[in-house]
């Protein structure tokens, strides 16, 4: 299995570029600790809580994960790929309990 972290996004716009199986969001889910897919609108995202100190550490978080995150279409491989990447970021400052509780 491929470390998601080690892997780049490839464009939304790229031809090849669909919505994953719901199959292939469950095989993904393990890799990424503390997500959870979720459907709505007939649609599967991936969702994740965190609960900041306070407003301006909030700020600084979003912008964080802004800087490696975009929103675009279904869920493909990239939102897995993003997912693994923002477990990475080092938040424990900006929150109020450890990340994954």
């Amino acid at each position: 299995m491929d470390d998601l972290t080690t892997k780049k996004c490839v464009s939304c716009n790229a031809r090849d570029m669909r919505p994953m199986t719901v199959e292939a969001a469950h095989s993904l889910i393990p890799q990424v600790q503390g997500w959870n897919l979720v459907t709505e609108d007939g649609m599967m995202k991936l969702q994740r809580t965190w609960k900041v100190k306070t407003f301006m550490k909030g700020m600084e978080f979003f912008k964080l994960v802004a800087d490696v995150a975009e929103a675009e279409g279904g869920l493909t491989e990239n939102d897995f790929i993003l997912a693994a990447k923002i477990n990475r970021l080092d938040l424990h400052q900006l929150l109020s309990r450890k990340v994954g509780e």
